[in-house]
């Protein structure tokens, strides 16, 4: 029994050393600088250990505006993004002409670049000198005044991040529902549908239940990806986030290192360990719910 758990441990140990480098190194390196005050980026000394990073960071303004861009991104963009995904899956089980096709094109976007996706939504969306934008053409038709959604309000500039955060990550989503959703055994269909059982009570009585693992899945994974987004905004609004007011947590971390007030890996370190704990809790959360209502079935 001992030769049978070296072995197992020795088959596991390229895995632990890359989480161990990768990881677990970065994570604690990134919590003592977190706490290191008075740090020198050049000389690389500090004047004491404390909290006051920490503090620095949450009463920043700039952090706040990003934490409040990223919250609302996560709460209007992972439960629209999954629902949507799920509504498109059962549409496409539904069919069996050209199945194949439209599985290819709803995937489409996931393969396409972030930045080429981004300027066709600014061709779209964005309001100059030459043009209104396509969007803004079809509200004049509808007798609607144009919006600079790019340049414009802050609730215009949320609405296309979060349309275009949709756009990106349903099709993933789609992919794994419409497998999850071919997974599921039609005996129990078969069955339900001789009992006389309504379309819609097999939905939320049946097929929801057998998916729930993977539903579960692509929540708890669409709140971490919600949460480090940042190529989105900058495909929409450029590199200067801040002047926008579309700043998320993860882009607040880049400037703090490298933007226009980088040189300050403490504060970076800071917020990047803020929002570390906030997903954590969130999954933690996630998993804690999900017991009640996940359904696992051999």
């Amino acid at each position: 029994m001992e030769k049978k758990n070296l072995k197992g441990w020795l088959y596991l140990l390229p895995a632990v050393l890359f989480l161990g480098i990768f990881m677990v190194y970065p994570l604690i390196d990134v919590l003592i600088y977190s706490v290191e005050e008075g740090y020198n980026f050049a000389s690389q000394t500090y004047t004491g250990t404390g909290l006051r990073n920490y503090s620095y960071v949450l009463r920043d303004p700039y952090f706040l505006q990003a934490l409040k861009n990223t919250f609302l991104l996560v709460v209007i963009t992972v439960p629209l993004s999954t629902g949507l995904s799920l509504l498109i899956s059962l549409g496409l089980s539904s069919i069996r002409p050209l199945r194949e096709l439209f599985q290819t094109v709803f995937f489409l976007p996931y393969v396409t670049n972030t930045l080429a996706v981004g300027l066709v939504f600014m061709i779209l969306f964005q309001k100059t000198a030459y043009t209104d934008g396509f969007i803004n053409l079809i509200l004049s038709w509808l007798g609607m005044t144009p919006i600079d959604f790019i340049d414009g309000p802050y609730a215009a500039k949320m609405f296309v991040l979060c349309l275009y955060t949709i756009w990106v990550v349903m099709p993933f989503k789609i992919l794994i529902l419409t497998s999850a959703l071919a997974s599921v055994n039609q005996t129990y269909y078969n069955a339900a549908k001789i009992d006389g059982t309504s379309g819609l009570r097999i939905f939320f009585r049946l097929t929801l239940p057998m998916i729930s693992p993977t539903l579960v899945y692509l929540i708890i994974t669409g709140f971490i990806g919600a949460f480090k987004a940042y190529s989105d905004a900058v495909a929409l609004f450029g590199t200067n986030l801040n002047a926008a007011g579309m700043n998320t947590i993860v882009g607040y971390v880049y400037d703090m290192l490298y933007g226009n007030s980088g040189g300050y890996p403490s504060y970076a370190s800071a917020a990047a360990i803020l929002l570390f704990a906030i997903v954590l809790t969130i999954t933690c959360i996630n998993l804690l719910v999900s017991r009640k209502h996940v359904h696992y079935f051999s």
